[in-house]
């Protein structure tokens, strides 16, 4: 697997579009299990405010962390902050467009959402508190409840029946980070930001093995949700831990995008739904 900078794989990550990916096809494909005919808008919204997010939150990453801390991502932002800024600004105006075809329902879910993010953004960049904030696991549970809110905000009665693969995929996103994190800091894994975070990371594989079976149990016997939806998180959480294990063969750059890679399991049951 190539680790060169300029391979589509690297550009993919460090251009900050892999967390808009992974956001927009898990909203695609939860609604389309759900047999949810959901508009284009609200997919292309989702993806617009994901990489509007997390390009935000690397250039503030590069401004406020050591620079032996920093990762490619946050040079490459760096870098090219002043792209990355125009950007932004345009993603802001297409997302602002894109806001009267959204259902109002989903739009008042994700106000709320939206405040707690704002002030989680505040408690990470512009407090001295940060390093108390279990990072990893708010970003799986913030990211799992975005994808889902435009299913369950057009079909409020799937919210019982979605809610334990919503519990599921904001695990795997959250081990996903996890990942990261042990690949990017292999000796320091002990010595996480967060005490959570440090116990989560101890026992990795294990977590990520009961999170791949709990949902392949999902998957055969809870008929009240679509399986494809529990059977995509099982795929996606077994392919992060073959990724783990191979983990010394690749760059951190590659790994880090491969990461997300995992996370595209959807694409392998489109027939399914």
């Amino acid at each position: 697997m190539a680790s060169d900078p300029k391979s589509p794989l690297a550009l993919w990550h460090l251009l900050s579009l892999d967390a808009p990916t992974v956001a927009a096809l898990w909203t695609w494909f939860i609604a389309r299990a759900c047999r949810i005919d959901l508009q284009l808008s609200s997919t292309l919204a989702m993806g617009i405010a994901v990489w509007t997010l997390y390009a935000a939150d690397r250039l503030l990453d590069a401004q406020a962390l050591n620079p032996g801390a920093l990762e490619a991502r946050h040079h490459f932002h760096h870098r090219n902050r002043t792209a990355f800024l125009a950007g932004i600004v345009v993603a802001s105006v297409l997302l602002a467009a894109l806001l009267p075809r959204i259902p109002q329902e989903a739009i008042h879910l994700y106000l709320i959402l939206g405040g707690l993010v704002f002030g989680y953004f505040v408690l990470i960049h512009a407090t001295q508190s940060a390093h108390r904030l279990p990072k990893e696991i708010a970003v799986g549970v913030c990211f799992a409840a975005a994808v889902y809110i435009p299913s369950v905000a057009r079909d409020p009665g799937l919210r019982v029946a979605l809610l334990p693969s919503a519990l599921l995929f904001a695990a795997l996103c959250s081990l996903n980070c996890l990942f990261i994190y042990a690949w990017e800091h292999p000796a320091h894994v002990a010595q996480a930001p967060h005490t959570i975070t440090a116990s989560a990371l101890r026992y990795l594989p294990g977590l990520t093995i009961a999170v791949a079976a709990a949902s392949a149990v999902l998957t055969g016997l809870d008929r009240r949700a679509p399986w494809p939806i529990p059977g995509a998180i099982s795929l996606a959480a077994a392919a992060l831990l073959l990724l783990h294990l191979r983990r010394d063969r690749h760059t951190r750059l590659v790994m880090r995008a491969v990461a997300d890679v995992a996370l595209l399991t959807p694409a392998l049951l489109l027939p399914f739904v």
